[in-house]
């Protein structure tokens, strides 16, 4: 439009039509084209007159853009993950959460479903805010899930890249991506002010407050944030330029008391984000974890120079169930490939018997520390220290994240400041060693800089590590962080009081770190760390009555949850695999009738999660009754092939049947 004097009529009306002007400034445009600066000034002032929007978008936010667009193509262009993102481009349509989602830790979820999703339905990325059909209308609320590691930010990074690029959502003139980390560090805020706080170079945030311009208001990692959202207290809020709590601030936006004509886009884990009303949630997606296809190629990604090397490690993956499970989520399968790849390089040298490949998740953790505290790292380390050296330095930094990592978990904290490290008496210069960065990731910009572990579970495995450690002297409850406690002397005390407070707890966010604590009662984990972190076989003086313990939990009546499965796989980490592999010999040999006791039954569930006997087809026939059917109940739901004849089943174990059908969790395909 500036340039109107020097375009000829035919480009002028090229132009019109590329537009998106008012049909009566188009008409102006076409009687004032190649008539000179006259034409131009005559149009200026049209449209001052007479449309003051349009004159606003392009003197005012039209700069506005082109600065907003600069600064994301340069903030999220760089460090866009390398390997296959194609995933990401389709995601999974979902109607709401499942009951699994709800209440289990991201890895029972994984584990129980086989790491698949009952669904059918899909959407493309670039019609994730688009209405479904024509009569529709675009969803004002969207929530995105997937478990920890699925690449839920590297999601809205590939989002806001491509739409900066101008390749998808034209539509949306402004996308305002933020993180819940980002939030925490604030806590007043008004709508405008969240906007020019994190985009300074928007100086006219009325213009989004207000809905002259379509915008996208992205809130990344829910499960981040400090403070869960109460929906049923909100304090409603109208005036964009009022400073409220800034979780108060996020429940008016999301109900649409603030920035009504924007969009949000919220993404989280599952369990976080059952803080939102289903009722305010107009789409929800998730995020699919890795295909075969997709696997091999991300190993080959991370084992560029060596495919040999690439293709060994699969073939471990794959030869273990439960480990190829919950290698579809792309963090999971970096830390096991890079682990198993450690123990290949190494093993060619010892014998059979002082190594064996990693199989349980207390392994793969012990191989992927001893990989980081020493010099096989896959990045060159930044300093090179003697073996003493980074001996007792590996102590120290344990120590210090392991007491972070273990309250941090107690509290349901997952992203740390600096006012947490020296709360936790931890050295900000000690974050500087080679160690601390392969274990912590540092996220720094002007306003904040904020520490999260590199996943979950190496948050879990230093929480365990540490507990394990601080156990062997406590003499009070290590869970009361102030100390005042009844007095607790002795490993095995504190022992127990983890493993039943796991059992207790409601939310299910201990259930890992308990499997560590016991792993670290194994023979093999005990070899891969002593000298390092561990005292040469001292597991020996506990091990045997922490399995006494762990048994004794499974032994009370036929009532079969998570939790007991939980126990089962504790006890494999604990190496003490006899009970389930009785159970697995009857059930390939199908003599399980008249052996199941409520222990072996807690066996039996934990076996169809994780046997290859299980894998096709679980059979089941002539060995079920009434209760222990009820007490499978929740486990035969993901169960795709399922055998049950010759049980002389009557009316009530049908009607127990035909209510797990209409489950929405329910995998079963076919049923004998």
């Amino acid at each position: 439009l500036r340039r109107l004097d020097l375009l000829t009529a035919e480009e002028a009306g090229r132009a019109r039509e590329e537009s998106s002007l008012p049909e009566q400034v188009r008409a102006v445009v076409d009687v004032l084209a190649g008539k000179g600066s006259y034409a131009s000034q005559s149009l200026q002032t049209f449209i001052e007159t007479t449309n003051s929007q349009l004159y606003l978008h392009i003197t005012v936010y039209e700069p506005m853009l082109q600065k907003h667009l600069e600064i994301l193509q340069s903030y999220y262009g760089n460090g866009l993950e390398k390997g296959p993102l194609q995933r990401l481009t389709n995601l999974l349509l979902v109607e709401g959460l499942t009951d699994i989602q709800q209440k289990e830790h991201d890895i029972l979820q994984i584990e129980a479903t086989k790491g698949l999703r009952n669904v059918s339905k899909s959407i493309p990325l670039e019609k994730l805010f688009l209405p479904l059909s024509k009569v529709s209308v675009p969803p004002r609320i969207s929530v995105t899930i997937g478990v920890s590691g699925i690449g839920k930010s590297t999601l809205v990074k590939l989002f806001v890249c491509t739409w900066a690029k101008g390749e998808i959502n034209r539509d949306i003139m402004f996308v305002l991506p933020l993180t819940f980390r980002e939030l925490n560090t604030y806590e007043k805020l008004s709508a405008e002010r969240l906007i020019c706080s994190v985009f300074p170079h928007i100086t006219e945030p009325n213009c989004i407050s207000a809905g002259a311009a379509r915008t996208l208001l992205i809130l990344d990692g829910l499960d981040e944030f400090k403070t869960p959202l109460d929906f049923s207290n909100t304090v409603v809020c109208t005036d964009p330029k009022k400073e409220i709590q800034v979780d108060n601030l996020i429940t008016n936006i999301i109900r649409g008391n603030l920035l009504q004509e924007a969009s949000v886009w919220v993404t989280s884990r599952p369990t976080a984000a059952s803080q939102i009303p289903g009722g305010l949630v107009d789409r929800m997606t998730e995020i699919r974890g890795f295909g075969a296809a997709e696997m091999k190629d991300f190993l080959d990604q991370m084992f560029l120079d060596n495919r040999d090397l690439s293709g060994q490690v699969l073939q471990h993956i794959r030869a273990n169930r439960s480990l190829h499970v919950m290698c579809t989520v792309p963090g999971f399968c970096w830390i096991s490939a890079s682990s198993i790849a450690y123990y290949l390089k190494n093993s060619i040298h010892q014998s059979p018997e002082t190594t064996a490949v990693p199989k349980t998740l207390s392994e793969i953790y012990s191989y992927y520390f001893k990989m980081a505290l020493s010099s096989d790292w896959p990045e060159k380390p930044r300093e090179t220290l003697r073996i003493e050296q980074a001996v007792n330095n590996s102590k120290r930094i344990v120590g210090s994240l392991g007491r972070l990592a273990f309250y941090g978990l107690l509290k349901k904290k997952h992203v740390f400041y600096e006012q947490d490290m020296k709360a936790y008496g931890i050295d900000l210069s000690l974050l500087q060693s080679s160690l601390c960065s392969r274990l912590l990731l540092r996220e720094e910009t002007q306003s904040f800089t904020a520490y999260c572990f590199s996943h979950l579970t190496i948050q879990e495995f230093l929480a365990a590590l540490y507990y394990y450690l601080a156990a062997k002297r406590a003499i009070f409850d290590l869970f009361t962080e102030s100390g005042m406690s009844w007095p607790k002397l002795g490993f095995l005390n504190h022992f127990k009081s983890a493993v039943q407070r796991s059992l207790q707890a409601e939310d299910r966010q201990l259930d890992i770190f308990v499997r560590f604590l016991s792993g670290l009662l194994s023979p093999q984990v005990n070899k891969l760390l002593s000298g390092w972190l561990l005292v040469k076989d001292e597991h020996n003086s506990f091990r045997s009555q922490a399995i006494s313990f762990l048994q004794g939990c499974l032994n009370t009546d036929y009532a079969i949850s998570s939790r007991t499965v939980n126990t089962m796989h504790c006890l494999y980490e604990i190496q003490h695999t006899e009970i389930a592999k009785t159970v697995e010999e009857a059930m390939k040999n199908e003599s399980l009738a008249g052996m199941l006791t409520p222990v072996n039954c807690s066996a039996l569930a934990y076996l169809l999660q994780v046997s290859d006997v299980c894998m096709e087809e679980t059979n089941l026939s002539n060995c079920l009754t009434y209760n222990v059917c009820k007490s499978l109940l929740s486990q035969l739901l993901f169960c795709h092939n399922l055998r049950l004849d010759n049980n002389q089943f009557k009316d009530n174990v049908m009607e127990l049947l035909g209510s797990v059908l209409s489950v929405k969790d329910c995998q079963i395909q076919k049923l004998r």
